[in-house]
């Protein structure tokens, strides 16, 4: 027996035809949950400024959701290190891994579904690229904490070195701490926020047709 895909509509080819209602309407509801999620974000995220704890039912709904993304994230970022830990990487190299693996993972997602015409998809990724920066903002703004990181705040639960402390204290920047966090949390809201307005764009196609040509600003597919 068939059985249909609900998330057909992220694996479609966008450039050929017209989109279905259905898919359209996904789409935007989705759109509006990405907004929500970026206008509620500064007041629900443990370590943004705005943060006030509380014990409504959104509050739960995020501090359940930063523990699964904390999680995935944390994954992702050991195996950065852990690839380092099996090549001979230099030293530095190894700090800055995990990071650049906790960044690359839906930054490649995003270039994936662009490469096959999927701008809608894409976008989803990129915002997802701002949410993980949002993390290294944060981890940023521990640095001054000191080299060792303890084993309660370490992801696998050892005392660990804190990479930021590190980096930062190799190219004497250390000092600047506060404000590289600050820029770095102002980029990534920066792309989420773009992320947004091309789903927004993708959402709402018709409106836009005559500014941006018969097939929209999309990106005809192209096979790897």
């Amino acid at each position: 027996m068939h059985k249909s895909n609900p998330f057909k509509h992220l694996h479609q080819d966008q450039g050929e035809g017209k989109e279905t209602e259905s898919s359209l309407l996904a789409k935007r509801v989705t759109l509006v949950i990405f907004v929500a999620f970026l206008l509620l974000f500064p007041h629900y995220a443990p370590w943004e400024p705005a943060y006030q704890k509380s014990d409504s039912l959104l509050q739960m709904i995020f501090t359940l959701y930063f523990f699964v993304a904390n999680q995935t994230l944390g994954i992702v970022h050991e195996a950065g290190h852990g690839v380092c830990y099996i090549l001979p990487c230099p030293e530095f190299l190894t700090m800055a891994n995990g990071t650049i693996f906790q960044l690359l993972f839906p930054g490649l997602i995003a270039y994936y579904y662009y490469r096959k015409g999927n701008l809608f998809a894409a976008m989803i990724a990129l915002f997802f690229v701002g949410f993980s920066l949002q993390y290294t903002a944060w981890y940023l703004s521990t640095a001054h904490e000191g080299l060792i990181l303890p084993a309660h705040q370490s992801f696998l639960g050892v005392d660990a070195i804190h990479d930021f402390n590190y980096m930062l204290s190799a190219m004497g920047l250390l000092a600047y701490e506060s404000l590289i966090a600050g820029l770095t949390r102002f980029v990534a809201y920066l792309i989420m926020l773009t992320a947004v307005i091309g789903m927004f764009f993708e959402a709402f196609p018709n409106k836009y047709k005559s500014r941006w040509g018969s097939s929209g600003w999309r990106r005809r597919k192209k096979d790897f």
